[in-house]
């Protein structure tokens, strides 16, 4: 008897991802438990395990295939009466769910005046185990909620906002399949692009998992964000002494003891000052949502793109323990084994591309966060030092360049120049740092 094997939920709207490594093959014995997929989505890669005894009976996916919740990819035999290959492979094209059209909607939460393609309804809805359980308890059916998160994900203020609005679309409208969807107003229109083949030769790169992830982030972000930033400049001259002097004690114990690690700490002391920086904006609800944790994603270049671990509870740490920490979220990004939740949570965000030689530069908010700092590479550079009044001397010192982007909505540039006064007189005095951490 054969048993199909499926791509699972994998939670947080996540509904499809690439393969990256089948580690089994066809006619080998397997144990509950046993990872027989390696999928990466466009949060991190996950290894996915057996759910039943048996032996791999056929695999119907191969690395860089890019695969759907619900769609098979192996199955399995124990042993008793073999179904057929052919008829194997007939159930799994069967079972696999189709492709979804475009739903389209007006207002935001609800589906007012909106057409849901008849074959979207057999397709699994992008929605966080937390919305799908809310939908269920109030009634409303996935697939008749606009959704209003990135990647077309349902939130869970979609589905209280289609369930107060009281409409009762059904699951399946009675539009043509293939009926095309009206644009909305304001829409931009996106012509379609060239064939450049026509001026030379090209490559064509598949736009897959984490950047395609960054993409649709960013895009979110920029279109949603005011942003406006603020520049400045901090003497590390001191604090690079004090790294130094301690960084080979750090070393000993597994870690590395960056200008980033300080940067966390600076940070925390500068959104216990200004929690409004360590906020997001409700615009459903006209609030804005004021964090009382201190949870600092740092952003991370890898070989397949940028990935931003959270480091939690900057506020209740040594400088040590961010050190070993921020050490090993690094390498493991590094390694693709960042998971979901070390991605979650995230207050504010830092990005440090001093190590690459950037100087100054203008990143673009995490969405939903409301702010983040850009760190440049510190250079030594001859700077005017006051002697005595009215007369100066150039001496050489260790000059970092950082820029602070906020959300217009919640911020404005005075709160900027006061949050960026706090970082720049802890990070140019160490004993400033250690006497400011709250």
């Amino acid at each position: 008897m054969s048993r199909s094997f499926k791509l699972p939920d994998l939670g947080e709207g996540i509904h499809e991802g690439e393969v990256l490594a089948v580690p089994v093959e066809v006619g080998q014995e397997i144990k509950e438990g046993d990872i027989i997929l390696e999928i990466e989505t466009d949060k991190a890669a996950v290894e996915i395990p057996s759910p039943v005894d048996g032996r791999v009976q056929e695999i119907f996916v191969k690395p860089g295939d890019v695969v759907n919740v619900g769609e098979v990819m192996m199955t399995f035999s124990n042993g008793e009466d073999i179904q057929p290959i052919d008829e194997v492979k007939a159930a799994a094209k069967s079972e696999t769910a189709p492709e979804a059209s475009a739903v389209s909607a007006k207002g935001s939460g609800t589906n007012k005046g909106g057409t849901i393609d008849v074959k979207a309804h057999d397709r699994p809805v992008p929605a966080s185990p937390a919305t799908r359980r809310l939908a269920r308890e109030l009634g409303v059916d996935l697939h008749s909620v606009a959704p209003s998160g990135p990647a077309g994900l349902v939130t869970a203020e979609d589905v209280r906002g289609f369930a107060a609005s009281g409409e009762n679309i059904p699951a399946v409208a009675t539009a043509a399949p293939d009926a095309a969807v009206p644009s909305q107003p304001g829409d931009i229109h996106v012509p379609p692009l060239p064939d450049f083949s026509k001026w030379g030769e090209v490559e064509r790169v598949p736009f897959r998992s984490i950047r395609r992830a960054t993409a649709r982030q960013m895009s979110l972000a920029w279109s949603q964000i005011p942003h406006v930033n603020s520049q400045d400049v901090v003497d590390l001259t001191r604090l690079e002494a004090f790294r130094q002097k301690h960084k080979a004690d750090i070393e000993a114990i597994g870690g590395k003891l960056t200008i980033t690690v300080f940067a966390l700490k600076a940070v925390a002391t500068a959104l216990k000052t200004y929690p409004n920086f360590n906020a997001t904006l409700d615009t459903k609800n006209n609030e804005i949502i004021i964090k009382q944790y201190y949870n600092i994603g740092v952003a991370v270049n890898t070989d397949n793109g940028l990935i931003v671990p959270v480091v939690r509870d900057v506020d209740r740490k040594s400088i040590k323990e961010l050190a070993l920490e921020l050490t090993d979220q690094v390498q493991r990004a590094r390694e693709r084994k960042t998971t979901v939740e070390e991605m979650q949570g995230g207050t504010f965000t830092i990005t440090n591309a001093g190590a690459m030689g950037g100087g100054f530069f203008a990143p673009i908010i995490n969405y939903p966060e409301v702010a983040i700092l850009g760190m440049g590479q510190a250079r030594m550079q001859p700077v005017a030092r006051e002697q005595e009044k009215g007369n100066y001397i150039i001496v050489p010192r260790l000059m970092m360049p950082i820029v602070l982007c906020i959300d217009h909505r919640v911020l404005d540039g005075a709160d900027s120049i006061k949050f960026l006064k706090i970082l720049v007189e802890t990070l140019e005095d160490p004993d400033e740092l250690l006497m400011s951490m709250v």
